[in-house]
């Protein structure tokens, strides 16, 4: 039987100032979105659009706020209200606790600052960034584990090898939710997604089938983490992270056919 390893959080201890593993994701998270970045803007079909690399650079700095403001929020709102009571709580993210969906309404909104002010479509943003995504999400389950957050669900079968004691939880075996997470909704999507959009899309089916690949891979591993709430909808258990991708699922499937009968194309601005 395996013992999560409950690694200590803090990675690196300089004087007063504590680096924690889970911050360090979020550098790897951020460091893996400008390495993609740089090779996705030598694809022939977006070096024609006119990407450059100072792009990237200054639309991480607003996909950074996005993503701390957008998920911390996201995890308070959706998952952890009693935070509200205790506001320096909130700004606690070395704690663990942020939102994929918050964080994901966080980016848009950034990006639509970033795209005003770069005189870009939306809608062509949003499908050049979203390759980079995923790997970005899975650094941060990664963190989740280490941080020794998301415990899974008990398993049926005991004996199954990768079953895990999970700290101050139970002394149940447990599915290891995280690196589920991690394999599935973070590696396994970047891999599907980045071989679709290797070639010319019509504008917005990148971006709507990261949504829809993850709304489902999320969905699905879903089973195998104790939800933070549960409903009944027609006699069956859909927990929060449930709840929240359905509606990613739908309006991904509404935006690839809207994006496929448009069949319009991305074209360069004209500062280009």
């Amino acid at each position: 039987m395996l013992i999560h390893p409950m690694p200590d959080p803090v990675a690196l201890q300089l004087g007063p100032v504590a680096i924690h593993w889970y911050g360090l994701m979020y550098v790897l998270a951020f460091a893996l979105f400008i390495a993609l970045g740089r090779v996705r803007i030598r694809q022939p079909h977006i070096a024609a659009l006119g990407w450059k690399n100072h792009d990237l650079d200054d639309m991480l700095f607003y996909g950074m706020l996005g993503v701390v403001l957008g998920g911390r929020l996201g995890e308070v709102i959706f998952y952890q209200p009693h935070l509200f009571a205790t506001p320096l709580e909130i700004f606690k993210v070395w704690h663990g606790g942020m939102s994929f969906h918050g964080g994901f309404i966080g980016v848009l909104v950034a990006m639509w600052f970033w795209a005003r002010k770069a005189k870009r479509n939306l809608l062509d943003v949003y499908d050049f960034i979203a390759p980079m995504v995923p790997l970005g999400y899975a650094a941060g389950r990664l963190g989740n584990f280490i941080n020794a957050e998301l415990p899974g669900r008990p398993v049926l079968d005991p004996n199954l090898p990768w079953a895990m004691i999970w700290p101050n939880v139970d002394a149940l075996p447990r599915h290891p939710s995280p690196i589920y997470q991690m394999l599935v909704d973070g590696i396994l999507v970047f891999i599907i997604l980045w071989m679709f959009a290797r070639h010319a899309r019509p504008r917005l089916a990148v971006g709507a089938m990261y949504t829809l690949l993850y709304g489902c891979a999320r969905f699905f591993t879903e089973y195998f983490r104790t939800p933070d709430w549960e409903i009944t909808v027609l006699g069956l258990p859909v927990t929060s992270g449930q709840v929240l991708s359905l509606p990613m699922i739908v309006a991904a499937i509404a935006m690839l056919v809207w994006s496929y009968r448009r069949n319009t194309y991305s074209a360069a601005p004209a500062h280009a």
